[in-house]
């Protein structure tokens, strides 16, 4: 099963930090996730899963295609990068996510 996530690119500035701030604009993360066209993918992606609702729904196109990508570009191990990605909300945001999240049992199923 699939749900179709909201694949508009979130401002890097609307990315909520638990400590205030903003995320910084030209940082390589934030300029690669704009190159990125997100939405053209989630098409071609979406009709490889089945509507009917059965079983746990998939991740996101942009979580699991831009876990390779962080994996492939940092050179870590499927491990190091949930540790990774838990403590960066940069690479959260590349994932897509709205705030930065602190839990990494979220991440695990990425792996």
């Amino acid at each position: 099963m699939y749900r179709k996530p909201n694949v508009n690119q979130l401002a890097s500035e609307d990315f909520v930090l638990p400590f205030g701030g903003k995320l910084r604009s030209d940082n390589r993360w934030v300029i690669l996730a704009k190159q990125i066209p997100w939405a053209d993918v989630e098409i071609a992606y979406e009709p490889q899963f089945s509507q009917e609702d059965l079983g746990s729904p998939a991740k996101s196109l942009r979580m699991a295609l831009g876990a390779l990508i962080l994996k492939e570009r940092l050179g870590v191990t499927d491990r190091e990068l949930v540790e990774q990605i838990a403590e960066n909300p940069y690479l959260q945001y590349f994932l897509g996510l709205m705030a930065y999240q602190e839990t990494r049992h979220r991440f695990i199923i990425l792996c």
